[in-house]
């Protein structure tokens, strides 16, 4: 037995896991470990009393399954589809698909966003910009702004601030207008992303009632996933319109 009371064995305690996967990826925790076991893309052995045994082969799955979200930003479907079919016997998939870019500088031209992914999605510490500093980094006036504000298409936060996400839209639109596109035009696209937010949460609230603390950090990932899976999703269906407008 350990000083902790649980018994010595050849596996591997889950804090010893995540010691190991810190060095290469420092953003995961106890609780996206747990929440990929929940998932189905590792399963650890238990020892009697019900601890988390994890073998030198599991953390080899988890490290296979975090650089596939950090490096090549597949979902969880896709990666899980993946080791289903190594497990199976088959071979693993030869070249992984190109990732999208996912961390845009914030001089990043609108055009050269790539699709989203759960990450994206995820709290961390959170870059204000006053309004000043946002006028001169979108390269907007203060009419403009307060049209893209009126239409909701950027909104401040309750101290006043705006987040980094805001100079992208502000270029965005500022690029459309280019087309003759004014933000007026562009309500819809607010209303709908407002909808598939209510829908977002629609599914997640019931979890994140829960108290368990494991329950909260479930909610975090599907929200991230899903949000990044409708965003993909938006993307795909306009593409396939423009398609059919061109006759391609």
């Amino acid at each position: 037995m350990t000083a902790a009371g649980r018994p010595q064995n050849h596996g591997l305690s889950i804090g010893a896991v995540l010691a190991q996967l810190r060095g290469d990826f420092p953003d995961v925790t106890i609780s996206k470990i747990r929440f990929l076991e929940a998932e189905g893309l590792v399963t650890p052995g238990r020892t009697p009393s019900g601890y988390r045994q994890f073998a030198a082969a599991d953390v080899e799955r988890l490290r296979f399954v975090l650089a596939a979200q950090r490096d090549h930003y597949l979902p969880l479907k896709v990666i899980k589809e993946q080791l289903d079919a190594v497990d199976s016997g088959a071979e693993p998939t030869a070249a992984l698909p190109r990732p999208p870019r996912r961390l845009v500088p914030i001089d990043a031209p609108a055009e050269n966003v790539g699709l989203p992914v759960a990450d994206d999605f995820a709290p961390g510490k959170e870059l204000r910009l006053t309004r000043e500093e946002l006028l001169a980094q979108a390269g907007i006036d203060a009419p403009a702004l307060a049209e893209l504000q009126q239409y909701g298409l950027v909104r401040p936060g309750p101290a006043g601030f705006f987040d980094p996400d805001a100079v992208l839209v502000a270029r965005t639109v500022k690029a459309m207008t280019e087309f003759g596109i004014e933000p007026r035009h562009l309500r819809a696209f607010r209303a709908a992303a407002d909808r598939e937010v209510g829908l977002l949460e629609q599914i997640v609230t019931p979890v994140y009632r829960h108290r368990d603390p494991e329950a909260k950090a479930r909610a975090d990932e599907v929200v991230r996933e899903l949000a990044a899976l409708s965003v993909t999703l938006h993307t795909l269906l306009v593409k396939a319109g423009i398609r059919g407008v061109a006759g391609c």
